[in-house]
């Protein structure tokens, strides 16, 4: 490039490519950032001297695209896309190593690409705050809506207490003075359903934190050992194997006993029900200064994508009609939630749900 025409033409080159980045980047579509990306990479291609034989790859932490006939033996300039001040990808443009050296490149190419790569790391910058800008706002929508229904459902349960145990005790009274069997078994079925219900309110009360809570300094161990003997006939209709872990055999946790012991039988008969026949549950308690975690893990047939967000919503369940309240893993929340830790899940490889949940040493 000798004239001052050529050397005109190449600078009217890059300038077009910033600006077409830079409509790309301002026009671009979060949930199709790949396109973009792609849409980036034909516009340095055209702004190289040689653009007939130019060929870029660019690549990032959750991205990879190229123009058509890149190879990877050929001669590049190279420049890191940073985010937030760390390196999580590249830019690649290349000429066929055959024919080009790297003495082929222009010092404005070099710094054209890096104005390229800046531009993309401000635009991935950008996605991942939107990202977790949508993640904070549906945490927050979900707590409100939890908190508005952790209200009504108090008042709901408070409601309901008094004629459940009028309609249970007056049954019982009648079950001592009736004689006929008949009557006596319509009579217990009424108790039955009483009991069942007054089940169901003690799980609303838990759920909207109405229960009074007795916190002390616990044995993490010894509950979750005692919650596993008494499931161990649950176990056996599907063959099932159950195995524990302890970092240590004298974990403490400043917590509510009773609360605690639920929160196990919950998850832990979660993972039964949704295990298939033969399949290994595996409890894994484990500590740090400062935290203590338990993972409870299954080899179901896992959560799905489009459900992830509801497993702890209160009456919501996967489970047929009449096998779930829908109200078990919201208590759970709630009472972690009231401990000050949290609960979360993911899938297991290669197929299943872990369940962490996370508690402070306070």
């Amino acid at each position: 490039m000798n004239t001052a025409e050529d050397k005109l033409k190449e600078r009217v080159k890059e300038l077009t490519c910033l600006y077409e980045v830079t409509s790309i980047i301002v026009n671009s579509d979060y949930d199709q950032l790949a396109a973009s990306l792609e849409a980036i990479a034909y516009c340095l291609k055209r702004a190289w001297q040689f653009e007939n034989v130019t060929e870029v790859f660019l690549k990032t932490a959750e991205y990879q695209v190229q123009t058509e006939d890149y190879k990877e033996d050929m001669v590049t300039l190279v420049s890191k896309i940073k985010v937030f001040n760390k390196i999580e990808g590249e830019v690649f443009v290349g000429y066929p190593s055959n024919k080009y050296t790297l003495d082929d490149f222009l010092i404005e190419e070099k710094a054209l690409l890096n104005n390229v790569a800046l531009a993309i790391g401000n635009l991935i910058e950008r996605k991942q705050i939107r990202d977790k800008e949508a993640i904070t706002r549906r945490k927050m929508e979900r707590t409100d809506r939890l908190h508005i229904l952790g209200e009504i459902t108090a008042g709901i349960a408070h409601e309901l207490n008094t004629p459940l145990a009028n309609i249970l005790g007056f049954a019982e009274l009648l079950t001592d003075k009736i004689t006929d069997k008949e009557t006596v078994r319509d009579l217990e079925k009424i108790m039955d359903s009483a009991i069942f219900s007054r089940e169901i309110v003690k799980k609303l009360m838990f759920f909207a934190c109405e229960m009074p809570q007795e916190m002390k300094m616990v044995k993490l161990n010894p509950i979750i050992t005692s919650v596993i003997k008494l499931l161990e006939p649950s176990l056996r209709p599907k063959s099932l194997k159950l195995t524990t872990s302890f970092d240590n055999d004298d974990i403490e946790l400043r917590a509510d006993t009773v609360q605690l012991t639920q929160v196990m039988f919950n998850l832990i008969m979660n993972a039964i029900y949704y295990s298939p026949h033969d399949g290994t549950i595996t409890v894994h308690v484990l500590q740090t200064a400062s935290h203590v975690s338990i993972e409870i893990t299954d080899e179901g047939k896992g959560i799905p994508t489009e459900l992830e967000d509801k497993v702890f919503e209160p009456f919501f369940t996967s489970k047929p009609i009449g096998e779930g309240s829908g109200l078990g893993l919201s208590v759970v929340h709630g009472i972690i939630t009231s401990h000050k830790g949290k609960i979360e899940h993911k899938p297991n490889t290669p197929k299943g749900t872990i369940f962490t949940i996370d508690f402070p040493k306070l």
